[in-house]
Formats: structure tokens, C-alpha cells, sequence
């Protein structure tokens, strides 16, 4: 029985709602009245339930798709203007216990080497990510409790935040690490994390299972119950996702869409973001073994879908995917890209091994400096911004703001402040002429009065040499 209310996953996770929620998408999606009534109730920016998010997928009519895509521009632009927020993962270790078949870290993978960072190769691979301009990791390891234990990984926290790189440092780490109990999340968030991040790679049960054949990963229960649990543990930013073409897209997108209802309803606060990875490439991986791979047309619709549904919510792509299709994807509903990426342990250091324990291949592999002046070029703003985080305006107090609309008063000048910091530490000429001109444009798009005076201040003092200022 369906219930969002439920702490038990296969509740709120109900699989008999997900398919009379699409056996009524396909009836729906051919009624042009119920669809323009979903679209006209998206355009209000109060979110879709997990019903009219599938309907919405499974329309194939031209103008209403038409509509949902310029709703999901316009949705986007409201809630995160033109701002887009750049991090890089840092690969930790490859060791894992876990037999998850979609995933070259697998423990019966016997032709990737095996890596774990010790705390000075760590120390040099953050140095390395800061000379480029990097403010935000995604910290990555896999499951092992004897070579990664959660110790290990607190204490690679602590090392990342102290590495000092000609005045800059790492601001914001966010954690994506196995699924644990209440105690380790309470760990986690004492050691300054900023978001949680897990992905449930397929919501549904019986296909988790044959993806998950051995190791703590196969229970289905205590990893989709993890949000829960770190919520629990005062880790209110929390990151979701699937791994898009492990099963149908159609269960994935509603299944994902309860889970985001199921923590709105149970915590008041909804996912912080929602990552959408498609199955790539890797070593002793062939996405051919996956018949549910994500072709790019219904890829793009997919996350405009998710957009309108959850208009709140930042959305994130890797450099799994192309630059066109990267393109494509942030004039639609994503507001977070990583940059200049390696996948592997050790990457940002040691290039030339960086193909031997990736986790997947990187499609984009441009370096930082390209990725920014492309979203210039595209009148993008690169941001580089951590400040909500070390402003404590995370979890409820964070969506408050962003639901009413006024996060744009801090997230704006927060932006171009980090890029501005980013041009003149970092930039190729190239970028900077770029940057510093959008700069001067979009100073006009906060209004005129003491936010715009104090940034383009502090924009200043930025430019002589001075750091690190938020609102």
C-alpha cells in the first residue's frame, strides 16, 4: 500500500503504484485536456506529483511537448536564473566488496587495478583541483569496510579542508559513500560535509536485485531507506538519483519522483538535488548488455520533465555525457555540471593511469578553463558559489528561500563574486575578457539598491586581490 508517509521503502516506494501510475499515463497522455491541465499547473511552479510527471513522459504530442520544454526553460531561469554551479568528483578508492554489475568497481573484477589514496596523495590531488579553479568536490569511494572505512573517509574529509593552495581552498565537500546507519551520518555532518549523495541505481525491486547480486548493496531495503536514515542524522541536504537505462525509464522517473515526495512528506524538505547519470561505457562494461539505454531524444525530455516536477531542486550532469549533449540538457532543467573530471583514483595527479581504475568514461574531458568560457560563450555564469552551505542555509531553511523565489538575492551576487575570484586566479585571458564582461551584464539583473552596491564592491575589492566574500 501506498504511503509517503511510510519509513519503510517498499511503502513509499509502493510497486503497485508505479504501474497503475503508468498504466494511467498511458491512458492520459492521449487526453490533450489533461495534459494542458498539468502543463497550466506547472507553469504556477509549485511542482507535479509523481502521476502527472508520468503522463507529462509519455505525451508525444508536438506542441504540448513544445510547451514543456519552454516551461522547463523558463521554470529553470526562475528558480536558478542563468547560473550554473561547477564541481569536480575525487575519486578516493576502487575497492569494493559489492557485485554490482553495471559498475567496473565490482568485486569480481579481476582486470582493474586497485587504488586507495593515502592521506598525502589526497593532499595532492586537491592541490591539483584547486591550481584549476575547483571550490566544490563530490567526494567518491566505494565500499570496503577494511580499506575504506568511514574513519578513512572522515579523515580524508579533514585533509581535504585544510589544503591551503596559494589562498585558496576546498569550501564545500560533498559526500556520495554507501548507504550507512544513523551514527555514521551524524559523523559525517559533524565533519563539515555539504550534501549526501546516494543513488538508488534502479527503484525497482526485482530488477535491484539481479543488478545487485552480492555484497551489503543487494539490500534493496536498507538502501533505499538511507535518505531517511541521514536526514536522521542531521544531514539535511540530500542528493538522489537512478542510473538512467538500468531498467525502463518510464518506472525510474515515477519511482524517483515518490522518493522526492516521500522526504518532502516525511521531512518537510524535498531532495536538494537530483543527479541523472546514464549508463556509459567502462571497464568490463558494455552498454549493450543493457537493453534499456536511454536513447538522447527521450534522455532530453526526461529531464525537462523532471524540471517542472520538481522546480526547487538542483539537477546535475556529468562528463558522462557529451558537450552537445550537455548543451542541450542546461537549456532544459540542469543546473549543475562537474568540469575538467577525471573518474579514476588518483587522476589529477597521475594521467597517465587514469583510464586504469576509472569508473566510467568521461565523454566531455575538456579542461576547467574550456568549460567555463563555453558557458560564457552561452551566457551562462559559472558559478563557483559554497556559500549557503557555510551560511547554514541548507536543508528547510534553504528551500524556504528557494520555493518563495528570494534565493536568487543571494545565489546572484554569490555567483558572479566566485567568478569574478575565478578570473583573476585562474582564467586564460580568453575567459577573463569573457567573464569580466558578463560580469558588468548581469549586474544589472539584481535590482538597483544595497545588494547591488555591495556587490559590485565587493567585486572590486575581489579584483585587487581580496577573497572569499558571500551574502
Amino acid at each position: 500500500m501506498y504511503n509517503p508517509l511510510s519509513t519503510h521503502a517498499g511503502e513509499f516506494i509502493d510497486h503497485g503504484e508505479v504501474l497503475e501510475s503508468l498504466e494511467e499515463a498511458a491512458r492520459e497522455s492521449r487526453n490533450p485536456a489533461r495534459v494542458q491541465a498539468i502543463l497550466e499547473k506547472a507553469a504556477l511552479c509549485k511542482g507535479l506529483t509523481h502521476r502527472e510527471a508520468a503522463i507529462l513522459m509519455d505525451c508525444d504530442d508536438p506542441v504540448m511537448e513544445a510547451r514543456l520544454y519552454t516551461l522547463a526553460r523558463e521554470i529553470k531561469h526562475r528558480f536558478y536564473g542563468n547560473r550554473i554551479v561547477l564541481f569536480a568528483p575525487l575519486y578516493l578508492s576502487n575497492y569494493c566488496i559489492n557485485g554490482c554489475v553495471y559498475c567496473p568497481f565490482h568485486a569480481k573484477n579481476r582486470t582493474i587495478p586497485r587504488k586507495k589514496l593515502s592521506q598525502k596523495e589526497i593532499e595532492d590531488e586537491v592541490r591539483a583541483l584547486i591550481r584549476t579553479g575547483h571550490k566544490r568536490l563530490a567526494l567518491e569511494t566505494g565500499e570496503d569496510p577494511r580499506n575504506s572505512p568511514l574513519e578513512y573517509v572522515l579523515e580524508s574529509i579533514r585533509t581535504i579542508y585544510a589544503v591551503r593552495e596559494g589562498g585558496n581552498s576546498i569550501r564545500r565537500v560533498n559526500v556520495n559513500i554507501a548507504a550507512t546507519d544513523v551514527e555514521s551520518y551524524r559523523k559525517l555532518k559533524a565533519a563539515g560535509i555539504g550534501t549526501y549523495i546516494l543513488f538508488q541505481e534502479t527503484y525497482n525491486r526485482e530488477q535491484y536485485l539481479k543488478l545487485h547480486p552480492s555484497g551489503p548493496k543487494s539490500n534493496y531495503e536498507w538502501h533505499t531507506e538511507a535518505m531517511d536514515r541521514a536526514q536522521e542524522g542531521g544531514c539535511d541536504d540530500v542528493g538522489i538519483g537512478v542510473l538512467f537505462g538500468l531498467g525502463g525509464y518510464r518506472y525510474e522517473l515515477t519511482a524517483l519522483l515518490m522518493h522526492a515526495e516521500h522526504l518532502e512528506a516525511r521531512f518537510g524538505v524535498g531532495p536538494h538535488t537530483i543527479s541523472v547519470p546514464r549508463i556509459c561505457p567502462a571497464d568490463d562494461i558494455d552498454t549493450e548488455d543493457f537493453p534499456d539505454a536511454l536513447p538522447d531524444a527521450v534522455f532530453r525530455k526526461l529531464v525537462a520533465v523532471l524540471r517542472v516536477a520538481v522546480p526547487y531542486t538542483g539537477m546535475i550532469i556529468s562528463t558522462r555525457e557529451s558537450v552537445r549533449m550537455r548543451e542541450q540538457l542546461l537549456d532544459c532543467g540542469i543546473s549543475q555540471i562537474s568540469g575538467g573530471s577525471r573518474t579514476s583514483v588518483g587522476g589529477y595527479t597521475s594521467v597517465e593511469r587514469h583510464d586504469e581504475t576509472a569508473q566510467f568514461d568521461v565523454s566531455d574531458t575538456r579542461p576547467l578553463d574550456e568549460v567555463v568560457g563555453w558557458l560564457l560563450d552561452n551566457r551562462h555564469i559559472p558559478s563557483f558559489c559554497t556559500a549557503c552551505y557555510r551560511e547554514g542555509r541548507t536543508g528547510d531553511r534553504f528551500m524556504s528561500l528557494c520555493k518563495s523565489g528570494k534565493i536568487s538575492l543571494c545565489c546572484t551576487p554569490n555567483a558572479l563574486m566566485t567568478l569574478k575570484e575565478y578570473l583573476v586566479d585562474f582564467a586564460s585571458p580568453e575567459t577573463r575578457i569573457k567573464g569580466e564582461r558578463l560580469i558588468e551584464e548581469c549586474l544589472t539583473d539584481i535590482p538597483e539598491g544595497r545588494i547591488r552596491e555591495i556587490t559590485r564592491r565587493h567585486l572590486a575589492e575581489i579584483g585587487a586581490g581580496a577573497h572569499d566574500f558571500r551574502f
